[in-house]
């Protein structure tokens, strides 16, 4: 097995996707760049999540940049195969970095949350419920109000297909 790496990107480190969500990445058939522009004119808006494909590396650099422009470093060929993403909206081929704390997958909009619940019952008066007991998927962000989880904000606006908007970037063509 492949040893995978770890890149920072300003304010967070990019970690490798969890097993369940690589699965379904890597089930997706990968593109070279004149036929998932073509597919996306095509389909306009498609969610089905697609790996990395070299073809795009120069676009998917120049997107990454739009994305986080404090990087402090430039990821290479092998962490964007383990961590790049893409996706059509609008007719555009459209990249995203799995990370810790970046989903790719569509978000969970429900405001409804059984892991802040179960948070906020031993954490009855906790002023933050923090990702790991919401899900990183989380729209929303909580905190405990005697034993009950309260929702106090939207951490991620949703794009129409119900993606993260911010964590997604046109990858430009030439």
């Amino acid at each position: 097995m492949r040893a995978l790496r770890f890149w920072t990107i300003g304010f967070a480190t990019v970690l490798p996707p969890a097993l369940g969500v690589f699965a379904i990445i890597a089930s997706g058939n990968a593109a070279n760049s004149a036929d998932l522009y073509r597919l996306c004119r095509e389909l306009r808006n498609d969610d089905t999540i697609r790996p990395y494909s070299h073809e795009l590396y120069d676009g998917t650099l120049k997107a990454l940049k739009k994305l986080m422009p404090d990087a402090r470093t430039t990821p290479d060929e092998s962490q964007l195969q383990t961590q790049a993403n893409y996706r059509c909206m609008d007719g555009k081929v459209l990249v995203c970095v799995v990370g810790a704390n970046l989903p790719c997958a569509r978000m969970n909009a429900a405001r409804d949350n059984p892991g802040a619940d179960a948070f906020c019952k031993a954490n009855p008066n906790d002023d933050v419920v923090p990702a790991f007991a919401t899900g990183h998927d989380a729209v929303y962000s909580y905190k405990c109000q005697g034993g009950k989880a309260v929702v106090t904000g939207e951490t991620w606006p949703l794009d129409k297909g119900g993606f993260a908007r911010t964590l997604w970037a046109v990858v430009p063509e030439r």
